[in-house]
């Protein structure tokens, strides 16, 4: 074993056969926290994007805080309702592009896949970047180094999902449980010390007045109605991730269809009343919230401005319950939500693997994207999602704000499409099911879907409406390149499979007449060798052929070649420019005849070595010729192989030699 593949090793691990597929298998149990922990995550900002947001209408905004927490927190639940009818119907794997190729046609399944792989990236550079902003309530110093951070934490997630599911899984359960019992805890002892207890709860921005951008702390009728609706599409960020658990239904144990349908009922009972119970803990606590990019600021009592935005939604909150009697309760839930944030990006490193396994079988992706790895993960898939979502992170300087405009568009499409294709296709399923029990089942399921399709729908129109001058432009055309690309790989693969169908007409005649050349570059035994097995093929004509690069090396080839006698001519081409390439070229031309069923074999004599640094000194110009040969019609290149004594030093040529 090498330096490089031991280190391989160690990183990510032995090697699994396919056989040990069964053993990546997850319970319910590791697949809630492995395929929700996004959604789950989503808590901790998408509360500070709804108040961020509502900033820009002043005080008046923050009065429908928790309105638009109830909608997104609706939402939520008839999402995931409506996605346990697809896992059910739909258990391979392929979640709603399966579902748009099976009842909408090619192009809405393209366009659902686009969508997705660009949703996934950026859920991993949003769930990254929120991520270390939580971090800076504990940790300050972080202040200015947010981007290298966010960097580091998406190379580490990549790393631990190259080890395969299961490892990854029991690095992800312990946070996500803990993250979720402390933020119920957090909210229903907040609720409890508030409503029941009436004790004033304030938090640490209060007392502090916000003002919009224009310079008011009220805002105008049609202003307040659009901020209301852009702060409820920054809400419905929440959502993402739903779709993750239907494209892994594979990952689970039998029964995976009930399993997965279990796991999202878990989701929606778990994330709907935390959402929108710290929605309204933050209301009632007043909590206030801004982005100073946009222009709004606050106003202290004393009358004094403030620029800077406060500590996070999750940090006022912990601090306003805890605080004041169990100063570890605070810790406990800042650090829960950094780690769930920062390991929710785990979500697409499933997802995108999956999704783009699936595409690529179909061929709209590279077929490398299909082959699993040595630990039976899709390997490329997560190694690409980790690279695209660092350049995002990279561009957008991991600001959590800018990236969320992108955000929750693509996620929608997929949904509003996904549903659609649901409706047709408990619709064709009815055309011929002639069984009460069951038609009644589909009729139940075809209403859950109905429902679904024109929630999500609307709330597209809104999100697509209310963003699209933020940033969600970006989105759209970040999907339409990938789109267009895809459909460029299909039409590509296509165009190579029907140019290498077999024709039992023409493709099983033999060659009329084969001209071999042997390129002589030196007289040794790689030469040797090459002629020998020119001899042994049999062809029609075989000749040798030396390039006069340099008056005195071609002499001596030639003085070596007559006393050897290897029984075939040896051709002599001058290179007044000393070239080898184009001379070459322009003879092997010359012998292509106009009869197609002519061929012209070149032998090339190729020296095998054993350490990297050798390569570079051997085979540039034969390896130049090959390439070039092989573009043209007619034209057959052997490689005559010849193992130097240190290739024989490798430890696979050592066992075989044993």
């Amino acid at each position: 074993m090498n330096i490089v593949a031991g280190l391989k090793r160690v990183l990510v691990g032995r090697r699994l056969s396919n056989s040990q597929l069964g053993e990546t298998l997850l319970p319910r149990r590791l697949a809630l926290p492995v395929f929700a922990s996004d959604a789950l995550s989503s808590v901790a900002y998408a509360p500070d994007e709804i108040l961020i947001t509502l900033a820009l209408a002043g005080m008046t905004g923050y009065l429908f805080s928790w309105q638009i927490g109830l909608a997104v927190g609706l939402v939520i639940a008839i999402v995931v309702l409506s996605y346990r009818q697809t896992v059910r119907a739909y258990p391979s794997g392929g979640g709603d592009y399966e579902v748009a190729a099976a009842n909408l046609g090619r192009h809405a399944a393209v366009t659902v896949a686009s969508a997705l792989l660009v949703d996934y990236v950026l859920t991993v550079a949003v769930s990254v970047s929120a991520g270390v902003l939580q971090a800076k309530a504990i940790l300050p110093w972080l202040e200015g180094i947010e981007t290298p951070v966010a960097v580091g934490v998406i190379g580490c997630l990549a790393l631990i999902n190259l080890r395969g599911m299961r490892p990854s899984a029991g690095v992800f359960a312990w946070p996500t449980y803990l993250f979720v019992f402390s933020m119920l805890m957090m909210v229903v002892i907040g609720l409890i010390r508030i409503l029941v207890l009436g004790q004033p709860l304030r938090s640490e921005t209060a007392h502090l007045v916000v003002v919009n951008p224009e310079g008011s702390t009220t805002a105008a009728g049609w202003l307040l109605v659009a901020v209301i609706t852009r702060a409820f599409s920054s809400g419905c960020a929440a959502l993402t991730g739903v779709e993750a658990v239907a494209a892994g239904v594979p990952a689970f144990r039998p029964p995976k269809s009930r399993n997965a349908a279990t796991v999202l009922a878990t989701l929606a009972a778990i994330a709907v009343p935390m959402f929108v119970g710290i929605v309204a803990l933050a209301r009632l606590t007043d909590v206030h919230l801004i982005d100073e990019l946009t222009g709004a600021h606050y106003v202290a009592p004393d009358g004094s401005t403030i620029h800077n935005a406060a500590v996070t939604v999750t940090g006022q909150l912990a601090r306003t319950v805890f605080g004041d009697w169990f100063a570890p309760g605070f810790y406990v839930v800042v650090l829960a939500a950094i780690a769930i944030l920062l390991l929710a990006a785990n979500t697409p490193f499933n997802g995108f693997p999956g999704l783009a396994s699936i595409l690529a079988k179909d061929g709209y992706l590279p077929r490398q994207l299909h082959a699993r790895g040595d630990r039976l993960a899709h390997s490329n898939g997560i190694i690409s999602l980790a690279i695209a979502a660092i350049l995002l992170v990279v561009v957008f300087d991991a600001s959590v704000t800018a990236l969320i405009q992108l955000y929750v568009v693509g996620v929608f499409i997929s949904f509003t499409l996904g549903q659609a294709g649901m409706v047709r296709h408990w619709t064709k399923a009815l055309r011929t099911e002639l069984d009460r029990g069951k038609r009644a089942r589909m009729q139940r399921s075809r209403v859950i879907n109905l429902i679904g399709t024109a929630c999500t729908g609307t709330v597209l129109a809104v999100v697509l409406v209310s963003k699209f001058t933020h940033g969600a432009w970006l989105a759209l055309l970040a999907m339409a390149a990938v789109f267009l690309a895809m459909l460029k790989v299909h039409q590509h693969y296509n165009q190579v499979r029907e140019e290498l169908a077999l024709d039992a007409g023409t493709d099983r005649i033999l060659p009329s007449r084969v001209h071999a050349v042997v390129l002589v570059q030196h007289i040794n035994r790689p030469t040797a060798k090459a002629i020998a097995y020119a001899k042994a093929s049999r062809a029609t004509t075989l000749t040798g052929v030396t390039i006069a690069v340099d008056n005195e090396e071609t002499r001596d080839v030639v003085a070596a070649w007559d006393e050897e006698d290897f029984g075939i001519p040896l051709r002599v081409i001058a290179s007044p420019y000393r070239e080898i390439t184009q001379p070459f070229l322009r003879f092997v031309s010359e012998l292509r005849s106009e009869n197609p069923r002519d061929v012209v074999a070149v032998y090339i004599p190729d020296y095998v070595v054993g350490r990297w640094w050798e390569r570079v000194l051997h085979n540039q110009s034969s390896r130049l010729i090959r390439d070039r040969l092989h573009v043209m019609k007619g034209v057959m290149v052997i490689s005559v192989p010849y193992q130097l004594s240190s290739s024989l030093r490798r430890p696979e040529n050592q066992a075989r030699r044993s």
